[in-house]
């Protein structure tokens, strides 16, 4: 690894956030459900924590894809392309309205790696966020930097078989409700909402639908299928491969174990798992 990269472990930076009722009421308008109680002290499901702690960096610092510009926090890896691989997230107490929250982000790790589509860098970046009552939930994100596109990245060769699934739900991502999840968390990365970009610059066939949308989706999904009082306790995410805007998806889980541990997974339109999430509901 590139010392300059290794100096970059270890840097930590602070964000305070707070989840207020507008931000609930949009997410659950989202989502098609009822929204939640709004009043101040009032839960919300844990896994809503995805829409807080947007990276609202000035427009001056974005890059051209539309993130914040590399070299800030990130350091600064040589590498055009970059995506979310995976999250393995523990919640520890309830998320309330009104609560405001601390995440206190550390870069654990950087590792370079050489995959099918040339060379790779992966950073983990450790997220710790508390609240007025101490730990609220941990999260390790890893964070894929990659070549430039030299191919279609739908053309990956195909997965292993898929779990025998105890449901499976339709989903069917539009172009309104990209733009509404990533108005929500304050995305501007270009693959989401400018479609020649994501052809002509990155190689995909169209618009990428957001990791972090079908993962909310999928926990979503996962809870309409569990007992009424169910929580998200915990998730491992990886994502597999992009779902593409105006392609049939479907959303499917295993039933739990007695610990209620399951697999989540979404498939794309050729019946191969897209993003895969190993979660316990309890």
């Amino acid at each position: 690894m590139n010392d300059n990269l290794a100096d970059w472990v270890g840097r930590w930076r602070e964000v305070e956030d707070q989840m207020t009722a507008p931000a609930a009421r949009r997410l659950a308008a989202m989502l098609d459900r009822a929204p939640p109680p709004l009043a101040i002290g009032a839960s919300v499901p844990p896994h809503w924590l995805a829409i807080l702690f947007d990276d609202a960096q000035p427009q001056s610092q974005l890059g051209p894809d539309g993130h914040p510009a590399k070299g800030d926090f990130l350091p600064p890896v040589d590498l055009p392309r970059r995506m979310l691989a995976g999250r393995r997230t523990t919640y520890s107490a309830a998320l309330r309205i009104g609560d405001a929250v601390v995440r206190r982000s550390e870069i654990a790790a950087i590792t370079p790696k050489q995959g099918r589509s040339g060379r790779l860098v992966f950073v983990t970046v450790r997220h710790t966020v508390t609240g007025p009552a101490g730990m609220v939930a941990v999260e390790e994100q890893d964070i894929a930097y990659r070549e430039a596109a030299s191919g279609s990245p739908d053309a990956a060769p195909p997965a292993d078989p898929l779990p025998e699934a105890a449901w499976r739900e339709p989903f069917q991502p539009d172009t309104v409700l990209l733009f509404r999840y990533s108005a929500l968390t304050f995305n501007g990365h270009r693959i989401h909402y400018d479609a020649d970009y994501a052809r002509d610059e990155e190689g995909y066939p169209g618009l990428v639908v957001n990791g972090g949308l079908t993962t909310m989706m999928l926990l979503e999904a996962a809870l309409r299928h569990a007992d009424p009082d169910a929580t998200i306790r915990a998730t491992d995410t990886r994502t597999l491969r992009p779902l593409t805007v105006g392609r049939p998806a479907f959303l499917a889980g295993t039933a739990p174990d007695e610990e209620g541990r399951q697999w989540l997974w979404a498939e794309d339109e050729a019946g191969r798992m897209a993003l895969r999430i190993q979660a316990r509901i309890g």
